[in-house]
């Protein structure tokens, strides 16, 4: 790619074969004809067909299809139904999700604008962006977008905010004079105006050098398209354990079949009891539970101000090891605040305490540089709200030192009543500094007495070395002093102080003037007054939640276009990091991939980032390991959101295609809304393997009873609809309770899940066998009890089975409870009490309600032989809470 902030405006015009009139009309639409239209390409995505016919590939709807065709080929209509409802809900849930996450491309190609002012045979026409090619000239003034990549050759006060593409929080002073280092970060290509950036003040003309693709927003386009999203933690651990599932449920089906043939029975039923042990396996709640318990965790997301956009993001979060965060707006307030400003012979911070201890002469000095910065200032302060929360038109940094001065109580409205403004110098970017000239009427305010005999004031701000350049005088206790080697030292301390701390630092000077002058002449001589040192501040709460992420064993990571120095100032008062340094992006770009890994293994501030730097740095860090949340919310943001395990984007900042792009939106776009969002993932996971433990030992008891029933002569325990009734009915209305449990106390206490982990340790499938053999054990006692091989009409045998794993898994799920509450306190989870009652009474229907005979094949039970069920189920809360306090010891 040319690099085009090198060259000079000519060469620019010349290379391109165009002149400052433009391109002909007949010009520029043959360019169009072999470039084509500017405009971002939508490579074409997978079909919502193929996205549909995906979600029903996963192992254990798969497994569910099979079982589904399976009783459909024996006659059990019934049975087929039932099963290939929960799969096709479960494959349109995950449809939906995947079709609202692909739409990043669409959101980007809403970023062009749809008409530019160019020239065109030296006349000025308004054209479709769409239609704009390299050569064109194009005329940018305040709240423009700019349409395409262009080298700024012409520019009066030209600024443009560039945070949505590089991340720098303030808008960017743009020239014309070309930069001879060719490897520069875009930030600092002052020269050049990029495609999805907003001119924020002045005027400018620039020529096209890019469009369409080949625009930057564009080589972040592709990158967002080549970048692949793979599969969360909880999804891999799922499909892991679907396999497991398949092989246990294929052998055990095999097994029965095997000794039923074997001990004479029919194949045809030997058969149907094969297939009733592959539904017993599968626990056909799980995709269901799932999906509503990560649905109920976003609700209460959404009330800590975190939007979910994607399901699986939720437990995502309760994995990560590593949060990546943009600094502007996230960590900070991105809002331009004036902290201190260093006067002569002291330093004074902006704050109501520090100004209330100065003694008078320091207070008029302090006042005094603040009337100069207001008065030096073209942006405007809305006083019909607080002076902190006014509504600001104009600079960021000018409308920091305005509500600097607001809060001493100095207003321009006010000032330009004694102080009028008669003239100005504007800005430019060789002298570094603008000026303004005001006529003095009388009546001015108590700190600016001394100048009441001057006819007219200079007020002039701008870069300390530039304003030190033409200053003779300092101004210390309402006089003018020489401004001797001593004085130019201390203030080139001080300003070197402010710099090393992260601030923008401004300088302050005037001059008294017989007659107003419009020239650069009027800017000698003058009498430095102090700087005003200004910050991005952080936000008060983000130090607790970084000491948090710490203590939960997450490593936070700052990652953003800004300078290294504000980068690492603001990092070292957060607590992400003790050193001075930041590790830059012009570093990333030489590193080869051993020193990238390096890099991403220690650094925790990286400044100066390109798009592919971000990308680079997180994919380095999942190679490690690392489990990645990315925040952002600028264009820049959207590939690494993107390759993110879990992408997050601001909500109030963030565009479009970043929001696009991620998996959760921060509605408050506050770094301290990712740390409660990492703890409702906690919470969620810890409450699915909670389910997961509980689902599955469970049908460790009903694969046993049928395995072994036919041992005794009950050739099938559990018909395939009874056994699919009991997984829906424990598995999904018991689970999605234990779904909603609050958390643990050490919840953000303990070190993160290794993702290379599976979903189960050792110790909870020894935990599951001992409560699968407990319900087979008293279920087949019961069942042993009640079978009489002479009546085989009788079912009351088989009742009792469905009765007591009924209420056997209820008395389960209240043990699983929590471990932090009660397993019978209502008022920590009131939905447990409500699915816990709904589940014994739907049992209770099945088995009582004559119209459920026929379709169930059971019968009523006496009441001795309901009690007797509900005490033999019993028994596995007993069995569960022991097995807990033994492990816990």
């Amino acid at each position: 790619m040319n690099n085009w902030h090198t060259k000079t405006s000519e060469q620019v015009l010349s290379e391109l074969r165009t002149s400052a009139t433009g391109l002909t009309d007949a010009g520029a639409e043959a360019i169009l004809r072999e470039v084509g239209p500017n405009k971002l390409e939508e490579k074409k995505g997978k079909s919502p067909f193929k996205m549909l016919l995906q979600q029903f590939t996963e192992t254990m709807v798969v497994i569910l299809i099979v079982a589904a065709l399976l009783s459909l080929f024996l006659g059990k209509t019934t049975e087929a139904v039932a099963i290939l409802a929960i799969v096709l809900l479960f494959g349109l849930l995950g449809f939906f999700q995947e079709y609202r996450a692909d739409r990043a491309m669409a959101a980007l190609n809403r970023m062009v604008v749809p008409k530019v002012r160019v020239r065109r045979g030296g006349k000025v026409r308004e054209v479709s962006a769409t239609d704009l090619v390299p050569g064109d000239i194009v005329e940018l003034e305040a709240g423009n977008v700019v349409p395409a990549d262009l080298r700024v050759i012409d520019g009066f006060n030209l600024k443009i905010q560039e945070a949505a593409l590089t991340g720098e929080s303030e808008p960017i002073d743009k020239d014309t004079a070309p930069i001879p280092k060719e490897d520069l970060p875009l930030g600092d290509r002052k020269n050049m105006a990029y495609m999805g950036t907003v001119v924020t003040y002045g005027r400018g003309v620039g020529v096209t050098v890019s469009t369409g693709m080949q625009t930057e927003l564009g080589t972040i386009a592709n990158l967002i398209d080549s970048v692949e999203s793979g599969k969360t933690p909880l999804q891999e651990r799922l499909d892991k354990l679907g396999k497991m599932l398949a092989l246990f449920g294929a052998a055990a089906a095999a097994l029965v079949f095997g000794v039923g043939m074997l001990m004479g029975e029919a194949a045809a039923d030997m058969f149907l009891t094969a297939v009733s042990v592959a539904v017993a396996v599968v626990p056909e709640g799980l995709p269901a539970v799932v999906t509503i318990t990560l649905a109920l965790g976003g609700q209460r997301m959404l009330k800590r101000n975190a939007l979910i956009r994607k399901l699986p993001a939720v437990e995502t979060l309760g994995s990560v090891t590593v949060i990546c965060s943009d600094k502007t707006g996230t960590l900070t307030q991105n809002k331009m605040t004036v902290t201190v400003v260093d006067l002569p012979e002291r330093s004074v911070e902006i704050d109501p305490s520090a100004m209330t201890e100065m003694d008078s002469a320091s207070a008029d000095d302090l006042d005094f540089a603040l009337a100069v910065s207001v008065l030096c200032n073209d942006a405007t302060l809305d006083h019909g709200a607080e002076y902190d929360s006014g509504k600001v038109i104009g600079d960021p940094t000018e409308a920091a030192l305005l509500i600097a001065g607001a809060k001493r109580e100095i207003s321009k409205e006010h000032l330009y009543e004694t102080l009028p403004r008669v003239d100005e110098v504007p800005f430019d970017s060789t002298r570094k500094r603008m000026s303004t000239i005001h006529k003095v009427e009388g009546g001015l305010p108590g700190y600016l007495l001394p100048l009441q005999n001057t006819p007219f004031l200079l007020c002039t701000k701008g870069a300390p070395d530039s304003l030190l350049s033409v200053s003779e005088y300092v101004w210390v206790n309402n006089s003018q002093v020489p401004l001797n080697a001593e004085w130019r030292e201390r203030i080139l301390e001080a300003n070197s102080r402010l710099a090393q701390n992260g601030m923008r630092v401004l300088g302050l000077a005037f001059r008294s003037l017989e007659a107003p002058s419009s020239g650069t002449d009027a800017e000698q001589g003058l009498v430095f007054v102090g700087l005003a040192g200004m910050i991005d501040p952080p936000r008060e709460e983000v130090k607790a939640a970084v000491e948090n992420c710490k203590l939960a064993g997450i490593r936070p990571v700052m990652i953003t276009g800004d300078h290294p120095l504000t980068a690492s100032a603001i990092g070292r008062e957060l607590l992400f990091t003790e050193q001075y340094d930041a590790v830059t992006g012009q570093k990333l770009q030489q590193a080869d991939e051993g020193e990238l890994l390096g890099l991403a293994k220690t650094t925790s501030v990286y400044a100066r980032v390109s798009p592919e730097d971000k990308l680079r740095i997180v994919s380095a860090l999942q190679s490690q390991g690392e489990v990645v949340a990315m925040t952002g919310d600028g264009v820049n943001d959207a590939p690494a959101l993107r390759r993110a395990d879990i992408g997050v984007a601001m909500g109030i900042t963030g565009t479009d295609v970043a929001k696009e792009a991620a998996d959760m939106v921060l509605l408050d776009d506050n770094f301290t809304t990712i740390v409660a969002a990492v703890e409702e993932g906690r919470v969620i996971f810890d409450n699915l393997i909670r389910f997961i433990k509980f689902s599955l030992a469970g049908n460790i008891g009903k694969v046993l009873i049928m395995l072994l029933a036919p041992l005794f002569g009950m050739v099938i325990a559990l018909q395939p609809l009874q056994l699919l009734w009991l997984n829906l009915l424990t598995d999904g209305l018991l689970g999605l309770g234990l779904g909603t449990e609050p958390g643990e106390k050490d919840t953000m206490r303990r070190p993160p899940r290794n993702p290379e982990k599976g979903a189960l340790e050792r110790k909870d499938f020894y935990q599951m066998g001992v409560v699968g053999v407990t319900i087979a054990a008293v279920s087949l006692g019961l069942a042993l009890y009640y079978y009489n091989p002479n009546n085989p009409e009788d079912l009351t045998w088989q009742t009792m089975i469905f009765a007591t794993v009924g209420f056997a898994q209820v008395f389960q799920a209240l043990a699983l409870r929590s471990s932090a509450h009660s397993p019978l306190a209502i008022s920590t989870n009131p939905l447990m009490v409500v699915v816990v009652i709904s589940a014994i009474l739907l049992q209770l229907a099945v088995i009582y309600l004559p119209f459920m005979e026929s379709f169930f094949r059971l019968v009523p039970l006496s009441a001795q032989d309901l009690l007797i069920s509900i005490a033999a189920g019993s028994l596995v809360f007993i069995v569960v809470k022991i097995d807990r306090k033994i492990f816990r010891r």
